[in-house]
């Protein structure tokens, strides 16, 4: 940065002097008139730039430089696809690059808005990766389970502070594991232990919300897939994701309440929505919940 122009010497004051009056104006001098400071909530955000990995292309959207992966295809239109890695684009080999671009500055605004919602999410499961050190922090039924490095520990015990300091997390989780513990042994042990918790609890809500609905559970199994969160079967069987274990009760109720619905409904039509509305009328805010909140990433 080149410098200022000089600096006027300032008298200084002891914290503890009377500030010296203000010098006298001369007679009509008037003050001068106010800089106007536009707040820092004001001030319009600064230019972003995102670049796919394959980027052949770059274009200026809204003020934003966006670089683009261009594929040429036999497709009839132009396609526009933003994902985790950016902005691609597919058009027929017969559209010249002045109609692509065209066409991009026409859904500048999407294209923007996509790219920002992702960023976000990268943003978001950047700090939801767990440091697995004694300390740690992780979800456990909607409440925060401290990790405890405790050797004297066997396996994993959950302890509870019921009289917990306000915003001072209630539970700890004393792991038999020495303060060297490798963070691969951490996540391991941590993991292990919420997918027993997980069994226990589907199984307890299972067998609350299994009468109400008028259904008979033949079998409950543990799923780790990545995007589903539960699936049911005519045979009377539920697969239930064990990292439903990080949410409060009503989220798991209403995954529970929404397969176990299944086994009388095997769609999602109107019936089946009336079905899981008789067993939980407010199941439409656990659903939200369920759809919005980020899970620690175990790696």
């Amino acid at each position: 940065m080149p410098p200022g122009p000089p600096v006027p010497t300032l008298q200084q004051l002891s914290l503890f002097d009377e500030a010296p009056p203000p010098a006298a104006r001369p007679p009509g001098a008037t003050l001068p008139s106010p800089v106007p400071v536009q707040a820092a909530s004001q001030m319009p955000p600064p230019p972003l730039s995102w670049a796919h990995p394959r980027s052949q292309r770059e274009i200026v959207l809204g003020g934003h430089r966006v670089g683009y992966a261009l594929r040429r295809s036999r497709r009839r239109s132009i396609g526009f696809v933003v994902g985790a890695e950016g902005l691609a684009v597919s058009a027929p080999r017969w559209v010249g690059l002045g109609d692509i671009e065209s066409a991009l500055q026409e859904k500048a605004a999407w294209i923007l808005r996509k790219l920002h919602e992702q960023h976000e999410q990268a943003r978001r499961l950047q700090a939801a990766r767990v440091d697995w050190r004694d300390g740690t922090g992780i979800p456990f039924l909607g409440e925060t389970v401290v990790l405890v490095l405790d050797p004297r520990a066997t396996g994993a015990v959950l302890h509870t502070g019921a009289q917990a300091l306000p915003g001072v997390p209630r539970l700890t989780l004393h792991l038999g594991l020495p303060q060297a513990a490798a963070p691969e042994q951490i996540r391991d042990c941590v993991q292990s232990w919420l997918q027993r918790q997980a069994r226990r609890v589907f199984e307890e809500r299972c067998a609350v919300f299994a009468p109400r609905l008028g259904v008979r559970m033949r079998r409950l199994a543990l799923s780790s897939a990545a995007t589903r969160w539960g699936s049911a079967s005519a045979d009377g069987s539920i697969r239930l994701n064990w990292r439903l274990i990080h949410f409060a009760l009503p989220v798991i109720d209403y995954v529970v309440t929404h397969e176990l619905a299944h086994l009388r409904e095997m769609n999602h039509g109107p019936a089946f929505w009336e079905v899981v509305r008789s067993a939980l009328p407010g199941y439409a805010q656990a659903r939200g919940a369920l759809r919005h909140e980020v899970l620690p990433v175990f790696d």
